[in-house]
């Protein structure tokens, strides 16, 4: 199967715009920015490149109109785009999709890559930016922007919305490929947006390259951390549109995918982070439910507090679940004070804000409180009650229930 007959897209990408955009109610919200006729972005660059910038016209540059749409004609794209070319040092371009059926796409072409690029290396770049309208990765992006105007994103979604942007600029760079049809131009391109220079002029043997680059992303399978960036790190970018071009069927290309997807789902890998995640899971698990009935505040406070260290939450606390959960409570209670028991404060007060959470206090919650404070991390009697106390009035409401 050739490359071209295989899948643009990539599963857990479709699944995370899904979860991301119904999470923030997106057809609602539609809607609502529709309603209001708020100015978009679209009206804004539209209005910029039109007088500060070149559009690519038929007869003014037709060397490029003819380039750009011969790959928008390849790529099957029926709708309207207008191209720019705009005077920046910086090695970018870029897609604003159009927000009413009657107006144009937008594409902008900063000159430095028209400066740097061979033809065939423009081809991949507007069929990447293309690619971005194609998946309609917009739709999402602007109503992230639009919601969390100050980018204060709630952790809940920070990571989410980070692993769907680095996957969607790969389902992009797949539609770069199909645009050019030859490896060595999407990875020439990589390189030059990457450093500056010429793939060709600084004597770099492709293959030698491919081969470094693995060694490259060997490192980052072994480091410990993340990517918050919104594109993915250029090895990892330049091995997936490596795997896209020799798959031979859709199976072979996810198999083959997983490795470099394992490796942006990273958050936080150390140790001592393990341990956190099923600290965190468990003794919220054990505390919430001791009651008989978790309330949705108290999976509210666990999943808020999980979600900086695992990407999906809910699913590490089902796998979790399958297991003997007071055991890896307090298995992982104890590795973390060997490796670093300075979070027994942290910890102690993390399992107060459980029991708080709910807006009232059941005697088996405070029992369990002491007892786990005592046994485990060490504490008097009277010092949890002391914690406990300040907890108290620093976090407590009540709740209406009681005022009926």
């Amino acid at each position: 199967m050739s490359a071209k007959k295989l899948n643009t897209s990539i599963q857990l990408e479709k699944d995370l715009f899904k979860q991301i955009y119904k999470s923030m109610q997106g057809d609602v919200l539609q809607e609502i920015i529709k309603a209001t006729r708020i100015p978009t972005k679209q009206n804004y660059w539209k209005n910029s490149l039109e007088g500060h910038s070149i559009k690519v016209d038929e007869k003014l540059l037709n060397k490029y109109y003819n380039l750009f749409n011969e790959v928008k004609n390849k790529l099957g794209f029926k709708e309207k785009v207008d191209f720019y070319i705009t005077g920046c040092s910086e090695v970018n371009a870029f897609a604003i999709m159009a927000q009413e059926k009657d107006e144009a796409h937008i594409i902008n072409i900063n000159s430095a890559l028209i400066q740097l690029m061979t033809e065939e290396e423009l081809k991949f770049v507007i069929g990447h930016e293309l690619g971005h309208l194609i998946n309609q990765d917009a739709r999402l992006l602007n109503l992230v922007t639009f919601v969390f105007q100050d980018g204060d994103i709630p952790v809940l979604l920070t990571h989410k919305i980070r692993l769907w942007q680095q996957l969607a600029e790969l389902v992009a760079d797949r539609y770069g490929y199909m645009a050019v049809g030859n490896l060595n131009s999407c990875i020439s391109a990589f390189f030059k947006m990457s450093s500056g220079l010429d793939f060709d002029k600084m004597g770099i043997d492709f293959d030698s390259f491919i081969k470094e680059n693995i060694k490259r992303l060997n490192y980052f399978k072994e480091e410990e951390g993340l990517s918050c960036d919104d594109h993915p790190i250029n090895p990892i970018r330049v091995e997936a549109i490596h795997l896209f071009s020799e798959a031979q069927s859709d199976k072979e290309l996810t198999e083959k995918m997983q490795g470099l997807i394992e490796i942006l789902m990273k958050v936080r890998s150390s140790e001592l982070d393990k341990n956190l995640s099923v600290f965190i899971a468990t003794a919220g698990l054990i505390i919430a439910s001791c009651d008989g009935y978790i309330n949705p505040n108290e999976t509210d406070q666990i999943l808020d507090n999980l979600a900086a260290l695992q990407i999906f939450p809910i699913q590490y606390i089902e796998e979790l679940s399958k297991q003997n959960i007071s055991k890896l409570f307090e298995e992982s209670v104890k590795n973390i004070l060997e490796i670093n028991p300075t979070l027994r404060d942290t910890m102690l007060l993390y399992i107060m804000g459980i029991i708080i959470a709910d807006k009232r206090f059941d005697p088996k919650e405070i029992d369990l409180l002491y007892n786990i404070g005592e046994d485990l991390l060490g504490y008097s009697r009277k010092e949890i009650a002391h914690y406990f106390a300040a907890a108290i009035q620093e976090g407590f409401t009540p709740s209406h229930e009681g005022l009926k």
